[in-house]
């Protein structure tokens, strides 16, 4: 039997033989749950030079505020307030925020455990795999390129606002021989991209000190919007409609009104994920990241909410722009007014600005780490010895986003990256799960994938009777009825299935219930999505599997050599003892504990 596989090893050469070891391979490097932070140190060695630890958790906070006010509070709020909640958009960014908090902490209890580069590519990895982890980890960096080419011509738009003048006519120049939707070029777009492209590559303590700056004056412009706000509004706006025939009171939609808002503004606080892809650059991981993601979370949702209540303050619901609530809401004050929403354009241009400085560090990341694994290539790991940052990764999509940034016309679309991000946060939920009751070897998975996979299209169900079935009573038992399956669902995983991992510094709370949740609400913010949002993912996820399958499933079996997984686990065991010395060294400085 030895004999034949051989011979059809080789009459396949070593591409065939990989192919045929992809799903071996997969399951194999799924057991590498069990492996420690060891591993990773390999992996990590990968980039040459280590990346400074230089962040703390007011670094950490700072990211995690810019990475969130950006440009889509401006424009969610009065789309989520006039279609759906009403006055009551404040509690849709309340409950928002906490879905958010949820997400965040699943992304804790990964970032703690495991403080290196990647964000959620390095947690899927060692939990579901490689090959989830590439898929999840390549869809998601696709979509931090397209949004922030989009934002970039956003800002454009914003800055011209901001003077009083038309960006499209005025610093657009538009090419009559190129199809619509690409014939407008937009060079403040590209030189704003390759400005914080530079910035990214030369440090990442100093990028931190400029969006410190950046989202500094952005609260400020922030805090003003909020106190003219409640300054000038009238309360008798948060129940009266301008127009009589519309639903009054403070839930003009009822409590479903409520949600559906949360669902379009949570769209608002992505950006805290790219906090945790920096946990290789911390300096005190299990205390600085806690602070660091839950703080920012927690610090934007108040923000979020004041800015709501304060445009709900200054008109009634149905008078509400909802393409530029906050700067019509201020040009149809009087007395002189007016000049504020011009203010809002500079505000916004800050907050554009440091959502890109976020984002673009967090994708660069996010590359470098797939690079590590040898599924995209080695060249992407990189880490400069100088800067200690990823700075061919930061090079190639800062380029890659400038170029579509230059002539693809792209608004800046509520969902445009929210499909791949919300994925991604239910991939991570799923896995803290898994992680907690699975250790390959010792326990049986089944029971926790049979938990997942149930749970999960008990959500899926409940999300699509949400947004099909025809209001009533019919639709409110099934409702229920997927409720109750849900929570008895947990109720019988959480007694019949024993943790078998506890974090050592920082885990989630109240497990299964909080990941379970997060579980549920991406799923129910996922349904909210239109059908475009799908045929992107869809596409995107296709050419991830073609990629995995021609070219990295080849690289990476190339790089293990013939060996089993298991011996290549023994070999990074006897990893040098220079690293073990700087593992200690961190355990003395109370900074890591292997």
């Amino acid at each position: 039997m030895e004999e034949t596989n051989g011979s059809s090893f080789s009459s396949l050469g070593a591409y065939g033989k990989a192919l045929i070891e992809t799903p071996k391979r997969i399951c194999l490097r799924a057991g590498s749950v069990s492996t420690t932070y060891e591993e990773m140190s390999r992996i990590r060695a990968r980039s040459g030079s280590n990346m400074q630890k230089t962040l703390r958790w007011f670094d950490l906070v700072g990211f995690g505020i810019g990475g969130m006010v950006g440009a889509g509070v401006f424009v969610t709020t009065g789309r989520a307030s006039l279609l759906y909640a009403g006055p009551a958009i404040v509690l849709s960014y309340a409950v928002a925020g906490l879905c958010a908090l949820l997400s965040a902490f699943c992304y804790t209890e990964f970032a703690v455990d495991m403080p290196v580069a990647g964000g959620a590519f390095s947690y899927l990895r060692i939990t579901f795999g490689e090959f989830a982890a590439f898929i999840t980890g390549a869809n998601l960096v696709m979509e931090y390129v397209v949004s922030n080419a989009a934002i970039a011509r956003s800002f454009t738009a914003y800055l011209g606002t901001s003077i009083g003048i038309n960006a499209t006519q005025k610093w657009r120049i538009t090419v009559s021989g190129l199809p619509k939707g690409f014939n407008e070029i937009d060079f403040v777009a590209v030189a704003v991209v390759l400005i914080i492209t530079v910035c990214i590559c030369y440090s990442t303590k100093e990028s931190s000190v400029l969006n410190m700056v950046l989202t500094a004056i952005h609260i400020l412009f922030i805090s003003f919007i909020i106190f003219i706000g409640f300054w000038r509004g009238d309360v008798k706006n948060f129940t009266e409609p301008s127009n009589p025939k519309k639903p009054d009171g403070f839930f003009p939609y009822g409590a479903s009104g409520v949600f559906s808002g949360a669902a379009m503004v949570y769209l608002s606080y992505i950006g805290y994920d790219a906090v945790s892809t920096m946990a290789e650059e911390v300096k005190n991981p299990k205390k600085d990241i806690p602070i660091g993601v839950s703080g920012s979370v927690v610090i934007v949702t108040i923000l979020y909410c004041a800015m709501a209540a304060s445009m709900s303050m200054l008109l009634p619901y149905d008078a509400i722009d909802p393409e530029a609530p906050f700067s019509a809401a201020f040009r149809g004050l009087s007395d002189g007014w007016g000049w504020v929403s011009n203010l809002i354009g500079v505000g916004a241009s800050f907050g554009i600005l440091t959502s890109l400085l976020v984002s673009m560090l967090g994708q660069a990341r996010y590359l470098c780490v797939i690079g590590r694994s040898n599924v995209a290539p080695a060249w992407f790991a990189k880490v400069n010895p100088r800067t200690s940052t990823p700075i061919n990764a930061s090079i190639f999509l800062g380029i890659f986003t400038a170029a579509i940034s230059l002539f693809t016309d792209l608004e800046v679309l509520l969902n445009l990256v929210s499909i791949g991000t919300l994925f991604v946060f239910y991939m991570v939920a799923n896995a803290v799960i898994y992680r907690r009751h699975v250790s390959i070897g010792t326990t049986n998975p089944w029971p926790t994938l049979s938990f997942l996979l149930s749970f999960s299209l008990t959500s899926i169900l409940f999300t699509l009777i949400w947004q099909f079935a025809a209001p009533g009573k019919p639709k409110a038992a099934m409702l229920g009825i997927c409720t109750v399956i849900g929570v008895a669902l947990i109720q019988i995983f959480h007694f019949g299935v024993k943790q078998v991992r506890k974090p050592e510094f920082w885990g989630v709370p109240l497990m299964p219930w909080i990941p379970s949740i997060s579980i549920f609400l991406n799923i129910f913010l996922l349904g909210s999505l239109d059908g475009a949002s799908y045929v992107r993912f869809g596409f995107f996820s296709v050419l991830a599997v073609l990629v995995y399958v021609f070219y990295s499933v080849h690289a990476s079996f190339d790089a293990e050599g013939d060996g089993n997984f298991s011996e290549k686990i023994e070999e990074m065991k006897k990893y040098n003892q220079e690293e073990e010395n700087q593992i200690s060294e961190f355990d003395a400085n109370n900074s890591l504990k292997v």
